[in-house]
């Protein structure tokens, strides 16, 4: 039987359970009728479950995922999904600038795009390992704390058969055999963001991000809530119930890993940079999941005038998130815990006591925190950024291409950043969207300033 992940109604509920938890619904009556039928828990870090569920429990989940939509949530008044209710929640909305400043130039954006890939590859390969074995490899190749890229010389054989590599990455990440980028959903995305600029420009709809997708992105590369929203495009369901309609993932971190080039094409604009977010975002998530990529991009347009520090652009970010929302709270206690402690494990110590019961890996919540803490801990110094972020596990690669691509924009050019890290990439990017695959970063910093240039 084919098990198709992320979209079969019975690996759905378990996750939907959590979820509605967490937003304040009260699905403990429909839980409870779940595991009486035999339901199984959700997986804990695969798509689908082990085995092929019966005929009955598919139905079953069904119908339980549509009485979840319907519970009220107590949350609802402080976690608005729609842009003007989040407006009206937000005291301190930035004001757009009287006259726009210059877009970054060319260094600084090759330096971003640059950034993200490092990040990302370099959380490569122990995506979905726990934190205890991140550190227990490190350690063992003598690269604790992180300072450079993962690697299996020196690893004993029996550790590594306890905490394996991530097995897509393994032949591609590790140091012994980087050779240039390769492909990730963490640089598709912003890929797709240019090409939604560069077809639709800045007005573009939430219905456009969508058309390019289905003209553009493999269905087989999508994963969690951009998986369901795709699904349910073909089923012919219109944005926003894209975003809602059976995606218990709708408040994880898909959203914030596409909303750089939101930020990168708004310098000095975040509160522009985090609308556009949203018009992205709202095809595939709600709340959490929406302000996460709108916090990123006005960190992003804040830190792309170059005139900033990563304090000053963290605390842009906050002002577009309601304030009682449970990502703002997240964030602020980040920041709290970031100056608090010097040991950055002690830091992620806490994060994971906080988060990691309560929260999927992949949850926008605390991996917005952790990004937040590493950035903030590391004074937005690059190296210390991204090995911060991947170090505290969770949604490694997606966390160091954040946390890479804001501290590249502020060290402001590629021979900012040491060549340790952006030798190995070559200049040369893997992906399956458009006609990108093979493509430089610098070319993809002039394509990006172009888009930056236009009105």
């Amino acid at each position: 039987m084919l098990r198709l992940t992320w979209v079969q109604p019975e690996d759905l509920i378990g996750h939907e359970l959590r979820q509605a938890a967490q937003d304040g619904r009260e699905p403990s009556a429909i839980a409870a009728r779940w595991r009486a039928a035999g339901g199984p828990e959700a997986p804990l870090r695969a798509g689908a479950s082990e085995r092929p569920a019966s005929r009955y429990l598919r139905l079953l989940a069904t119908d339980l995922l549509d009485e979840l939509a319907d519970l009220p949530s107590a949350l609802a008044d402080d976690e608005p999904t729609g842009l003007a209710g989040i407006r009206a929640l937000c005291p301190d909305w930035p004001a757009s600038p009287a006259l726009p400043p210059a877009p970054p130039g060319p260094e600084r954006l090759e330096a971003a795009w640059l950034g993200r890939a490092v990040g990302c590859l370099l959380g490569k390969p122990v995506e979905k390992l726990p934190l205890g074995g991140i550190r227990l490899l490190a350690r063992a190749a003598g690269n604790w704390p992180l300072t450079t890229y993962f690697t299996a010389r020196g690893v004993p054989e029996e550790l590594l058969a306890r905490y394996p590599w991530n097995r897509r990455s393994a032949a591609t990440s590790l140091a012994e055999n980087i050779d240039g980028m390769p492909e990730d959903d963490d640089l598709n995305y912003p890929l797709l963001g240019l090409l939604v600029l560069r077809r639709h420009g800045r007005a573009f709809t939430t219905a456009d991000v969508a058309r390019v997708w289905l003209d553009e992105l493999p269905a087989g590369r999508t994963f969690t809530a951009e998986r369901v929203a795709y699904r349910n495009l073909l089923c012919g369901l219109e944005p926003p119930l894209t975003a809602r309609h059976h995606n218990p993932f709708r408040e994880w971190i898909g959203a914030l890993i596409r909303a750089d080039v939101h930020g990168w094409t708004h310098p000095g604009d975040p509160a522009a940079a985090a609308a556009q977010a949203h018009r992205d975002a709202t095809l595939t998530h709600t709340a959490n999941g929406v302000y996460a990529a709108m916090f990123t991009a006005a960190v992003i347009a804040r830190a792309a005038t170059g005139d900033h520090d990563v304090h000053a652009c963290l605390r842009t970010g906050l002002t577009v998130v309601p304030p009682r929302s449970r990502l703002a709270r997240a964030v602020r206690q980040a920041v709290r815990l970031a100056r608090e402690h010097t040991d950055f494990a002690a830091v992620v110590d806490r994060l994971h006591a906080l988060h990691g019961a309560t929260h999927h890996w992949v949850h926008a919540v605390p991996n917005t925190a952790l990004i937040t803490a590493a950035l903030t801990h590391a004074d937005g110094d690059f190296t210390g950024s991204v090995c911060r972020a991947v170090s505290g596990g969770w949604d490694t690669d997606s966390n160091g291409a954040t946390a890479g691509s804001i501290a590249g924009l502020l060290a402001g050019s590629p021979a900012a950043l040491p060549d340790r890290w952006t030798a190995p990439l070559k200049n040369r990017l893997a992906t399956s969207v458009g006609d990108f695959h093979g493509t430089g970063f610098d070319v993809l910093a002039h394509l990006t300033h172009r888009e930056a240039s236009r009105p």
